[in-house]
């Protein structure tokens, strides 16, 4: 049985802030800002993630009905308890489906494709599956480090599954590589650093990485992943039909261009959205399937990197 992806949909808070207007707040000009991450925008939310996770889930279903699954796949939480699966049903209008959330840091959609959303409908388990990534994370931009904080966006992107008798998951690997635990992280709010502790530090629910290691670490593991499922296939990056990556950087994505992990036809929405985390892959998916960059039956590679440190790779055929 093959899975075949039949709606995708895309929602962006309306507040945009540009480079410009981000400028003064991390004490670096647009021009560094641009250079640095290719972000000239990105878009600041008003609402709550699972509000956008919505918007986004209604454009994918459509007309079709609702899911018989749903599923959260996204990193930061509206609150610890219950998983924010359930505030995404509510503001649908759900009662009474299933849902859980799958966190994997930025690749998080990416492992509910090939850990749940695959298996689950080749097994019969479920035969509508809604998949929605929505993120805010400008809130916990720490200005001090403007590495990551000149990178970050808020937005959502969702997909709908269903079986077909073609098409699907082909190929799946991911690589954590924990000695990179601390290059990526929010250390704060867990039992590490109670949010109420007089022990807790200050900044402990910022975000902080450390990009230039995060590049030199995952490299080559990306592009491990990447033949790790191309080569018994028989395939290389010149096989696919389009790259839709984790939307990491600028930098990021031209870096896979130079190890060979992705050539041709791939989809870049750093530079109106920014790196919007799990969200950045089912957004990026949106826009190829949207804008006829990718239609039925191509071969789709979806790769990216993610804090923990992470490196997945799956190819999927639309």
């Amino acid at each position: 049985m093959g899975v075949r992806i039949v709606g995708t949909g895309l929602s962006v808070p309306e507040t945009i802030q540009t480079a410009e207007e981000l400028s003064p707040l991390v004490r670096r000009s647009p021009e560094w800002i641009a250079s640095r991450t290719g972000v000239l925008e990105r878009r600041i939310a008003s609402e709550p993630s699972f509000v956008y996770g919505a918007r986004a889930a209604r454009q994918a279903l459509g007309d079709g009905g609702p899911p018989d699954l749903v599923i959260n796949a996204s990193l930061t939480p509206y609150q610890l308890i219950p998983d924010t699966s359930v505030f995404l049903m509510r503001e649908l209008g759900f009662e009474g489906i299933p849902s859980f959330s799958v966190h994997a840091t930025c690749l998080s959609f990416l492992v509910s494709l090939a850990h749940s959303v695959a298996p689950l409908i080749q097994t019969g388990a479920y035969r509508r599956i809604l998949v929605v990534s929505a993120e805010i994370s400008s809130i916990s931009r720490d200005f001090e480090h403007p590495e990551s904080a000149v990178l970050l966006g808020d937005g959502a992107g969702a997909a709908v599954f269903e079986p077909a008798e073609t098409g699907g998951l082909i190929g799946f690997s991911m690589r954590t590589i924990p000695s990179g635990a601390e290059l990526a992280e929010l250390p704060g709010s867990g039992t590490r650093f109670p949010p109420e502790d007089p022990e807790t530090p200050a900044g402990s629910t910022k975000f902080r990485m450390n990009g230039p290691r995060i590049y030199r670490m995952a490299t080559g593991h990306l592009r491990a992943v990447v033949d790790e499922v191309l080569g018994p296939l028989g395939l290389t990056p010149e096989d696919v039909d389009v790259c839709v990556p984790h939307q990491a950087s600028g930098p990021a994505i031209a870096a896979m261009r130079a190890a060979n992990v992705a050539k041709g036809n791939i989809i870049d929405l750093i530079p109106q959205y920014g790196n919007c985390i799990a969200a950045g892959i089912p957004m990026a998916l949106h826009e190829a399937i949207a804008s006829g960059r990718a239609k039925r039956g191509d071969k789709v590679l979806f790769v990216g990197t993610g804090a923990g440190l992470h490196t997945a790779a799956a190819l999927w055929e639309l």
